[in-house]
């Protein structure tokens, strides 16, 4: 299994973060035009929160103001589950199905450097499954 350190090598993205004091119609702007499902919240470069789709689905909804008046500090998970770069896959994987998460920032010495999301681990998984297979048949021919 790769490191996390590995993953967000091979990874093409930015890592994106907003104040609490932001509002969710922001979040969801940045999300729409980035392309992602998840954006950080940081408060003096240390990671308090995280808003996400999920959040946006099972918070916001049933707020009945606008969007653009409610604050991530209202709505986003403050309880953060986080890996290192040492991690790898598997781990990530493990966490993300016990605490049923799909994002997972990357936290290495209090300094956030990226971001996983459920597909990155999936996508790593399979890659690695391809190679073994590749890897073993090769072994497979040699003895034939």
């Amino acid at each position: 299994m790769n490191k996390v350190s590995i993953i967000l090598k091979n990874k093409s993205g930015n890592v994106y973060t907003l104040s609490k004091e932001d509002t969710v119609k922001k979040a969801l702007d940045v999300m729409k035009e980035s392309n992602i499902g998840s954006v950080l919240i940081t408060e003096d470069g240390s990671l308090i929160g995280i808003f996400t789709e999920r959040d946006m689905a099972r918070r916001v909804a049933y707020v009945d103001d606008c969007v653009d008046d409610i604050t991530l500090a209202d709505v986003m998970t403050s309880d953060v589950f986080t890996v290192t770069p040492n991690h790898n896959a598997n781990d990530c994987m493990t966490i993300m199905t016990e605490k049923r998460v799909r994002h997972l920032p990357v936290v290495d010495n209090g300094e956030i450097v990226g971001v996983l999301s459920i597909g990155d681990i999936v996508k790593d998984i399979i890659e690695e499954l391809e190679f073994l297979c590749v890897q073993l048949e090769g072994y497979i021919q040699g003895l034939r």
